[in-house]
């Protein structure tokens, strides 16, 4: 399968997030191989703040796939009823006044000129693209990605973030790994990245562009974290007991 089939292949959330897209490494997976990485690929639940975000992005983004989103009509999670839905459900589901507040901060988005500009283009010439996935061979071994916008008018991919205070979102590029997804990014689609970023209490609204000291410290941990995937899934007669990392405080 060559790169244009395995992207193409990739559009579907099925397979992007399913047994095929498990054939790559990806941004998401950074963390794990830099703290544990025998969890590689391990299942994790879905919590409320990644359930949120994804609402959002499907509201500006892809709003046609709404309707796979549950929404219920409870004030919180606590009631009985919420539960025995959920658990017929099989996962956590947004609340209606969670549904409310991502309209509302998508309203607050696109309501700005530039920022909607950025996200959806200029006119009907735009040349603008949502949920792009790619791929990038970094030393040997294949990462995915998927670009909430790729804009080629401004030459740029955009993700969009939210944050309960942005005036600490520069904190938050290092602690979520938001340095590497920028540096994998750039690379796999040859543009610059920027995260817009709303502060989900305030309706600030805030475009941060990516330092070289950023891309660097996000260089650093693809590099770390492909290095750990080599040694612990393709290192014949590696036994990861009697691996023992020294570190410098």
């Amino acid at each position: 399968m060559d790169r244009s089939e395995i992207i193409e292949k990739l559009r579907d959330d099925n397979n992007y997030y399913g047994d095929f897209g498990k054939k790559f490494l990806s941004n998401s997976d950074i963390k794990t191989l830099l703290s544990n990485p025998l969890n590689l690929h391990k299942e994790t639940e879905k919590n409320v703040n990644l359930l949120f975000g994804s609402y959002l992005h499907t509201l500006i983004l892809q709003p046609d796939k709404l309707t796979s989103f549950k929404i219920l009509d409870y004030p919180n999670r606590n009631y009985k009823a919420y539960k025995e839905e959920v658990a017929s459900h099989g996962e956590i589901c947004l609340l209606e006044h969670e549904a409310d507040k991502a309209h509302e901060l998508s309203n607050v988005l696109l309501s700005n000129k530039i920022i909607s500009d950025l996200i959806l283009g200029t006119g009907a010439h735009s040349k603008v693209e949502h949920e792009v996935p790619g791929i990038l061979d970094f030393n040997g071994n294949l990462w995915k990605g998927k670009a909430d916008v790729l804009n080629h008018d401004e030459k740029l991919v955009i993700d969009i973030k939210t944050s309960s205070d942005i005036e600490r979102f520069k904190w938050s590029v290092r602690d979520y790994n938001y340095d590497s997804q920028a540096y994998l990014y750039s690379r796999m689609f040859g543009y610059e990245l920027i995260f817009i970023v709303i502060d989900k209490n305030t309706h600030v609204i805030n475009i941060f562009e990516v330092s070289d000291e950023t891309l660097e410290n996000g260089s650093d941990k693809v590099f770390r974290a492909n290095g750990m995937y080599d040694l612990y899934y393709k290192t014949e007669g590696f036994n990861p007991k009697e691996y023992i990392e020294t570190k410098i405080v």
